[in-house]
């Protein structure tokens, strides 16, 4: 599920159009003027149909007979979507979004720190230190490069789970966690490596318990972060957590 990534006046168009539809500027719903939109943007119609197409994939449009295309309802939509994701944080529906991404972290994440401390592998252990030597590397580069390594633990953490759900449970996260990600290390957070290393030594030494713990501390400091990131360090309704 990689986002779209061509270039050009294609990928733009398709840009374009995605976020028109995810800010409801063009309403669910909405019949969708081809030759209005190719007159717009002057650009073909052939071209304004292969963008179309594109959102089609992703769940945000479709087309029948005589209505033509439409919007679809957002229960369509595919909102795991990287592009779907960027595309409502670039509109401003980012604190809806991250909210949603912070309560189902918070019923997953710890869990699988737990699973993991129960049955990792050596080479499991591997790929977490290795993972967070990534983040202390990247911690201060780009923003990007930084997400991408976060990334790599996490999914490395879901892997010593030793459930295939649990490993591929990273679908639910990691387009909403790479944006998070850039937002944050785009500003002033705290150091990262310390909250991963104690998940990572607690899953390595066979504690449950701790390893539990330890993410649920990590999760509350990217709660924090994001606030930080947000620049509202005020209590807020959204990424709390219940007791």
């Amino acid at each position: 599920m990689a986002a779209y990534s061509e270039r050009g006046v294609h990928g733009q168009t398709v840009q374009l159009l995605g976020e028109r539809v995810v800010s409801g500027r063009i309403a669910e719903g909405e019949t969708i003027d081809l030759a209005a939109l190719s007159g717009e943007l002057d650009l073909s119609l052939t071209a304004i149909r292969e963008a179309i197409r594109v959102l089609g994939a992703k769940g945000l449009v479709g087309s029948r007979q005589r209505k033509g295309t439409y919007v679809r309802p957002r229960s369509d939509w595919n909102l795991l979507d990287p592009d779907v994701v960027k595309w409502q944080v670039a509109a401003g529906a980012g604190e809806a979004f991250f909210r949603n991404l912070a309560e189902l972290r918070g019923a997953l994440e710890p869990t699988a720190a737990r699973l993991a401390a129960l049955r990792r592998t050596e080479d499991h252990v591997a790929q977490l230190r290795a993972a967070v030597r990534d983040i202390a590397e990247t911690h201060d580069s780009s923003p990007e490069d930084a997400a991408e390594s976060d990334l790599r633990w996490h999914r490395a953490l879901l892997a010593a789970t030793g459930n295939e759900l649990y490993t591929r449970s990273d679908i639910f996260i990691s387009a909403g966690l790479i944006e998070r990600d850039r937002l944050v290390h785009s500003g002033t957070h705290k150091d990262p490596v310390p909250s991963h290393t104690a998940v990572t030594e607690a899953v390595a030494a066979g504690d449950p318990a701790a390893a539990e713990s330890a993410m649920r501390s990590l999760l509350e400091q990217a709660d924090e972060d994001l606030l930080r990131a947000a620049g509202d360090d005020a209590p807020h309704d959204g990424l709390e957590r219940p007791e």
